[in-house]
């Protein structure tokens, strides 16, 4: 009897272990999300902003920067393409590039969120900040690669370094030093109101959140839903190839937070709920200069959309790029709102509007061609990860119609805004970034930088003039490109180009050579195909790159 009970019991362990393998990840994702529940959410509640004054403007134009994220480049009809094929196109962006300044190749900070926003923000490099990875919450590194390793896929394995992530600080204290000095800060200090709405990504942590980093105000995006996901207003597209995705689905929730303050839902879908407190923002400081910064976090996942848009935008297929093509359209009015609220005020010719998104559009939603014609994604330093749209409007000081060439970057726009708030970078540390008003005026045609720099890592690459060179550690690679023959980076020519190759390397080595440590180390080593976006097969003869984190 002992005998038989014995083996009953080792049978079920061995059933249940099975059971737990099989099934792990569903396990995990229900651990992660019965966590995030025990989130606190309050009902909505109005936002109190700081009360607008009366100031004399003494040359001092209202600046709203508007950031966009995970745009691809491709998404805007701006250059010839739009959503679906050119079906679903940006009118209000497009407008405001045609009467401004268009920067025909600027580049992000890096091909991934946080320190693309830290380097817009401080006009420093990584190696400078230290800020070189881009925090993620709790076990999200973890489970991420336990899901993409789970999957049969055909992608080689995430590597995820548990030693590495037993040394990470928490989620809230990885985020940028307190010692660095913001554009809200220059602004701040040049007697500016300053408010930030939406994303921030730079830490939550006392000495890094957006009321201490120069910001008077910080309607911040507390987690990461757009609606509720039930929400009867809300379509949803979930992408099960993507481990991303699913947790995220599992971790975020509706809700916002005010000044530190606690959690609350939000006033509707976050797009055009940030998109009307912002034009709170101007109208209750319409008689003072002021510094909006308005972070949108579409079109990142998760991937929701109003039914309003998703139907506007009529029969697309696949259901994720009519959910995606949505987003846009939410994006391209919250820009229409603003720039009509301006006029409305009187305030367009005393206002400087500047536009971007902090990397180029991800592979992982599965949709083909959002970066078109380049080569590459979010996550990966060729041109596709790289390009973002860059357009400054701001009328009768740069002209409509305005097209620079040169290669400009995120660097450049802390110290463009502050240029033209006619405000003081601060003298005690470099600023790697210059300012882009002489090119977007007409005023000069100097290129701003010699060499422009990017790495996360040991994932590195620099252009100078039209070559840009690309070099890994692991996989090891070095490859190089003409990008005036070449722009889409189809041919390596390092072989044909040894010198070259030498020169770049010797630049990025002196680029490299006083790095500061990161703040915090890299937990996971993703693999991207350059050329597949995570929904297709990947074979073997598909160029890999890895991206740390």
């Amino acid at each position: 009897m002992k005998r038989t009970t014995l083996a009953a019991t080792l049978a079920g362990l061995a059933l249940g272990a099975i059971l737990v393998w099989t099934f792990r990840t569903d396990l995990l994702l229900a651990l992660v999300e019965f966590r995030a529940a025990r989130e606190v959410v309050g009902p909505p509640q109005p936002v109190n902003w700081q009360a607008g004054t009366v100031q004399a403007r003494d040359g001092r134009p209202n600046i709203v920067f508007i950031l966009l994220d995970d745009l691809g480049i491709n998404d805007l009809s701006t250059f010839g393409g739009g959503v679906a094929d050119g079906r679903v196109r940006t009118p209000a962006i497009d407008r405001l590039a045609a009467e401004g300044a268009l920067f025909s190749q600027a580049y992000a900070g890096t091909a991934s969120c946080a320190p693309s926003r830290a380097m817009l923000l401080t006009g420093r490099y990584p190696t400078r900040t230290g800020f070189e990875f881009t925090p993620t919450p709790d076990g999200m590194g973890r489970a991420v690669s336990l899901i993409a390793n789970s999957a049969d896929s055909g992608m080689p394995p995430v590597r995820y370094d548990a030693e590495a992530a037993a040394r990470q600080p928490p989620y809230e204290a990885m985020g940028l030093p307190a010692s660095e000095v913001t554009l809200a800060e220059v602004l701040k200090n040049r007697g500016y109101y300053t408010a930030h709405i939406g994303k921030w990504h730079l830490g939550r942590g006392e000495g890094s959140r957006p009321t201490d980093q120069g910001f008077d105000d910080s309607l911040l995006m507390a987690s990461g839903l757009f609606l509720p996901e039930d929400h009867g207003d809300v379509v949803n597209a979930y992408l099960p190839f993507d481990p991303i995705d699913r947790f995220l689905w599992a971790r975020m929730r509706f809700a916002a937070s005010f000044n530190n303050g606690k959690w609350f839902e939000p006033g509707g879908y976050l797009t055009d709920y940030w998109t009307n407190e912002a034009l709170s923002v101007i109208r209750g400081h319409r008689d003072q200069p002021f510094f909006l910064y308005l972070a949108h976090w579409g079109v990142h996942t998760p991937l929701q959309a109003t039914r309003a848009d998703y139907e506007a935008v009529g029969e697309i297929v696949p259901h994720r790029l009519r959910v995606y093509a949505a987003m846009v359209r939410a994006l391209d009015r919250s820009v229409a709102r603003i720039l009509a609220t301006l006029e409305e005020e009187g305030l367009a010719e005393d206002t400087l509007v500047l536009l971007s998104s902090d990397n180029g559009g991800a592979g992982y939603v599965g949709l083909a061609g959002i970066n078109a014609p380049y080569r590459g994604w979010k996550l990966t330093l060729y041109e596709g990860g790289l390009r973002v749209p860059l357009f400054l409007r701001w009328p009768g000081t740069i002209p409509a119609g305005t097209r620079v060439d040169a290669p400009v970057a995120h660097i450049d726009v802390m110290p463009t805004l502050a240029a033209a708030a006619g405000a003081s970078l601060p003298a005690d540390r470099p600023i790697d970034g210059g300012n882009l008003l002489p090119l977007a005026t007409g005023a000069s045609r100097e290129p701003v930088h010699e060499a422009l720099f990017w790495h996360s890592a040991g994932y590195a690459a620099v252009r100078r003039g039209d070559w840009k060179l690309q070099r890994s550690e692991a996989p090891p690679f070095r490859r190089l490109y003409d990008l005036a023959a070449d722009p889409t980076e189809q041919v390596d020519v390092a072989a044909a180009n040894a010198p070259v190759v030498r020169e770049l390397e010797a630049l990025l080595d002196a680029h490299l050579a006083d790095r500061r440590a990161p703040l915090y180390p890299h937990t996971i080593e993703a693999p991207v195909a350059v050329d597949k976006t995570l929904a297709d097969p990947v074979t073997p003869a598909d160029t890999i790159i890895y991206w740390p984190n």
